[in-house]
């Protein structure tokens, strides 16, 4: 971008779905647009051409290749609803003037009729300007878009019920909205539920539920609730769950052991079961007394791996704490065809914690929060802020606090020059907080090319192992045939951003220290070799632990020495790109394919080598995590009384259940994970916990105060991380792991 663009604050004004999906500058006199996905300017044509970008239509805009398919879908129908808008314009205000009193006839009319003949609903139109209304006319038919929407077809209604098929949802939109959003607040406030609860994908089908059953409709009692409702859910998750468990043959599984440690002091041990189709939650075992015993620990990982079955089994994930090292050990003595291995997300959270207690990157870290705190507990700055980075804040929320360290950071450096334009204009020189202490050294910050230099080192040393952390609890793929190069890639990256062996190393260091246990796992080499997209871009010869780990997982879990002969053979079709391996196709597909899809696609004529690599390659590498709030664990080891203890299961089965099959739904994660959120305020706290000078002054916070931070809000850095793990492998030192000292070592032996 040119140095001599100026951002502008989009405002609140400005009502085009376009502009959500853009950021606008000056140059000079003239204002231009940029797209936030491919970072084309546009110097003319105004948001009407941006959106013709977006959508792909051809002519008067080149056609953006990064933007999402959805935000793509949105624009197209944006601009097919320009001419219909255009049309309905001049009607608009004849139908406002008749919404209440048509409103009124209808209320009055359909209380007359029998809610159980049900009412047929009008969909609200994506062309509709947000203050118009739908209107219904004599004959059934609703006039969006101009065009005749016909009644639902199927059982028939009464006469007196077929005048009013459709009832129009948007009458007097704003105002029924309200009215409806402040019904639902109260509730959620009264039963202290948190606010992320509308993010639940059973929330909209829930109010729609609601809705078709009429203004008549009954809601459950408690007892209904804890009775044949609960009951009928258990039935439905366990039905859905032996969807999942019948893939278990094929691809096989993980049993995932997730330690949770409440407030009171307990200490909780989540049973759950991943493969690719889905993860089950089993049961949850208050460990408490038993957690210190590897004897204990072994004999409850052994009846899980029984219930599961251990033939669908290739590893259980735990923590890395020595007591469950010891048991798993026994674990695998005892199961001879499965892995034990600690969570890989975990170690890489360790080794965040341990860069950012490095001296000098733990100063940066410090001087970037006193920003962000400062910000983050005076919302006419926070206000500002946000209108100057287009929405966007700038402190991300992570999986956890390690990591928040570093998402935050990157944020930052993205936003440098929307926070520097922010401290040099007028605005900022006439707000009265720019001559606080706290404004005083944030404008000292932001202007120190020092500090931000510093701070993009930190995120080029830290964004590959970030990128590792999202790629081991991924919600798209599979984690095991990718962590391996991820963890190559991070640390080839701390050797190209420092150069000299002895810098880099420290950082390495911290690595092999916690990732140790992962280098050695066979699974974690045999992922590698088997995903054809780093198999292939192997320079030179594969390092003898990769392939050492291979044949291990051969042997370990194909007992059958039949099987593993004809492998061993299969293995050179697979080396050598023989037959299907070798067609043009496959070759193409090696980048595009998931891993599990290539090997089902191209491996018919090597079966038993393909059989392996699905269910290697269909494994994750990290204990998923489940949201504790609201769950009732403690409470059931609380109660004593066996039926109400059963029934707690129950709800915690159906709860835990329904929560995971939510993994995967994106579209509100990034909304429910804002800074100020409650939901996220463990993670964040360092970054906006108020500091006692800042709030010594005549003035007070005034959340009331803060605008509205749109939803739609995109992450500043789109991207998949897999694509950036890029191709081709040949430093011998990252696979042979050479400690500090190992090269003068070498050279002495060679003198001698």
């Amino acid at each position: 971008m040119s140095s001599n663009l100026e951002p502008i604050p989009i405002t609140s004004q400005k009502h085009d779905p376009a502009w959500k999906h853009c950021q606008m500058f000056k140059n000079g006199e003239r204002v231009q647009l940029k797209c936030i996905y491919c970072g084309k300017i546009f110097k003319g044509g105004g948001i009407h051409r941006i959106k013709e970008h977006l959508a792909g239509h051809k002519g008067n805009a080149a056609t953006c290749l990064r933007v999402p398919s959805n935000v793509r879908v949105l624009m197209q129908e944006s601009l097919d609803g320009v001419v219909v808008k255009k049309r309905k314009k001049q009607k608009i205000a004849e139908e406002i003037t008749n919404v209440n009193q048509v409103s009124t006839e209808i209320q009055a009319y359909a209380d007359q009729v029998d809610t159980n003949t049900g009412l047929l609903m009008i969909e609200k139109s994506d062309t509709l300007e947000p203050s118009s209304s739908l209107l219904v006319n004599q004959e059934g038919t609703s006039n969006v878009a101009g065009e005749r929407r016909k009644r639902g077809r199927g059982k028939s209604l009464p006469a007196e019920a077929n005048a009013l098929s459709f009832v129009p949802v948007e009458l007097g939109a704003r105002r029924v909205n309200n009215h409806v959003h402040m019904a639902i607040g109260r509730f959620l406030f009264d039963i202290g539920a948190t606010m992320d609860a509308v993010n639940s994908v059973y929330f909209q089908p829930m109010v729609d539920a609601i809705v078709s059953g009429g203004s008549g409709a009954l809601m459950p009692s408690c007892n209904d609730l804890q009775g044949w409702i609960l009951r009928k859910s258990v039935e439905e998750v366990k039905s859905e769950n032996e969807k999942v468990m019948a893939a278990w043959v094929r691809t096989g599984c993980s049993i995932l052991v997730n330690q949770w440690n409440t407030q009171t002091g307990r200490i909780l041990l989540n049973f759950l079961v991943y493969c690719p189709e889905g993860t089950v939650f089993l049961k949850p075992i208050d460990a408490s007394s038993v957690i210190n015993s590897s004897d204990a620990l072994y004999e409850l990982l052994k009846q899980v791996v029984e219930e599961v079955g251990s033939k669908h089994v290739l590893q259980v994930i735990t923590n890395g704490e020595e007591q469950y090292i010891v048991a798993g050990r026994r674990l695998v003595e005892t199961f001879p065809t499965l892995y034990w291995a600690p969570c890989a997300a975990h170690c890489v959270d360790l080794i965040l914690e341990d860069f950012a207690k490095l001296e000098w990157i733990n100063a940066i870290i410090e001087q970037a929060r006193s920003i962000t705190k400062f910000i983050y507990n005076h919302s006419v700055v926070l206000n500002m802020v946000r209108r100057y980075t287009f929405g966007n804040d700038i402190v991300e929320p992570a999986a956890t606090r390690s990591a928040t360290n570093f998402t935050t950071l990157t944020r930052m450096v993205d936003l440098k020059n929307n926070l520097q334009a922010m401290v040099t204009s007028q605005q900022w020189v006439d707000c009265p907080y720019s001559k606080k202490p706290g404004g005083l050294a944030m404008l000292d910050l932001v202007s120190n090319q020092s500090f931000w230099s510093s701070c993009v080192l930190i995120v080029r040393l830290t964004n590959p192992l970030l990128r590792v952390l999202r790629m081991a609890g991924s919600k798209k793929r599979p984690a095991m045939g990718y962590v391996y190069a991820g963890m190559y890639r991070a640390k080839e990256t701390i050797k190209k951003e420092l150069v000299k062996r002895n810098e880099y190393m420290v950082y390495w260091n911290i690595i092999d220290h916690w990732w140790e246990q992962q280098w050695h796992h066979p699974l974690h080499a045999a992922g590698f070799y088997l995903n054809p997209r780093f198999f292939y871009s192997m320079e030179g010869d594969m390092p003898n632990e990769m392939l050492s780990g291979m044949l291990d997982c051969i042997e370990k879990l194909i007992p059958d020495v039949t099987v593993q002969d004809k492998i061993t053979k299969e293995i050179n079709s697979y080396k050598n790109s023989i037959g299907d391996f070798g067609r043009k196709m496959a070759v193409r597909a090696r980048d595009t394919l998931l891993p599990v899809e290539w090997w089902s696609t191209y491996g018919g004529s090597c079966p038993n080598l393909a059989r392996l690599a699905i269910r290697v390659l269909s494994q994750t590498c990290s204990t998923l995590g489940l949201k504790h709030d609201h769950i009732p664990f403690e409470k059931l080891h609380e109660t004593r009384n066996c039926l109400e203890q059963q029934r707690l299961r129950d709800l915690i089965f159906v709860q835990c259940n329904l929560q995971l099959r939510q993994i995967g739904y994106e579209s509100k994660q990034h909304d429910s994970m804002q800074p100020l959120s409650s939901e996220s305020a463990s993670i964040v706290e360092d970054w906006v916990t108020g500091i006692g000078a800042f709030l010594d002054d005549d003035t007070y916070p005034d959340w009331t105060t803060l605008e509205t931070l749109s939803v739609n809000t995109m992450p500043l850095r789109p991207g998949d991380e897999v694509e950036e793990l890029g191709a081709g492998f040949n430093d011998h030192e990252i696979f042979n792991r050479m400690k500090e000292g190992d090269n003068e070592k070498a050279e002495d032996n060679v003198v001698s």
